[in-house]
């Protein structure tokens, strides 16, 4: 027995196989053999797979995914480093270093798409220093963005030297000759 999960996949042996989305969060009986995954509802089966031992650990047919994520279906990481490229370089550079590699669209683009909307918000210079900043410092991803953008400060660094402080207290260069 298991229980169908959010994204309409049940688990077995750390694998996961698709069941129609219309059967969210209800119960299903497998039965598994040495080549396949049958789930059942109520008695009807629902779902057949061939069992997984290695490899991609989600086996998704598009039957049983929702129409709203079907259309995700045609998108592939090119189509986001095309978007990525016609905002900025910068933002290609961090879409091609992030490019998902799930197979599920749902899942693949998930941190992308959540990632690009939170540039839609900022001005395209700010959100070319974010991106230039978050390949310089590794972070591609959704809670490193985000505190990027938060942090003015981090978020305007572009990498160039900044002018020195003139003041009384600073000694300087000659201090030390």
């Amino acid at each position: 027995m298991a229980r169908v999960s959010t994204d309409y996949h049940v688990e077995f042996m750390t694998f996961f196989y698709s069941v129609p989305h219309a059967l969210i969060r209800q119960q299903v009986d497998l039965r598994a053999t040495a080549r396949t995954i049958e789930i059942f509802h109520r008695g009807k089966r629902v779902a057949v797979h061939q069992r997984r031992y290695g490899g991609l650990r989600h086996g998704t047919d598009p039957d049983h995914m929702p129409s709203s994520h079907r259309r995700y279906a045609e998108w592939t990481p090119e189509r986001f480093r095309r978007w990525a490229a016609s905002i900025g370089p910068q933002r290609k550079a961090w879409s091609s270093r992030s490019s998902p590699t799930v197979r599920i669209p749902s899942r693949a683009f998930e941190h992308v798409w959540g990632i690009l909307r939170l540039f839609r918000d900022i001005d395209r210079n700010r959100a070319e220093a974010v991106s230039a900043r978050a390949v310089e410092i590794g972070g591609l991803n959704c809670k490193s963005i985000a505190s990027l953008i938060a942090n003015h400060k981090a978020a305007l660094q572009s990498g160039e030297p900044t002018a020195i402080i003139e003041h009384a207290n600073l000694r300087g260069p000659d201090y030390f000759h």
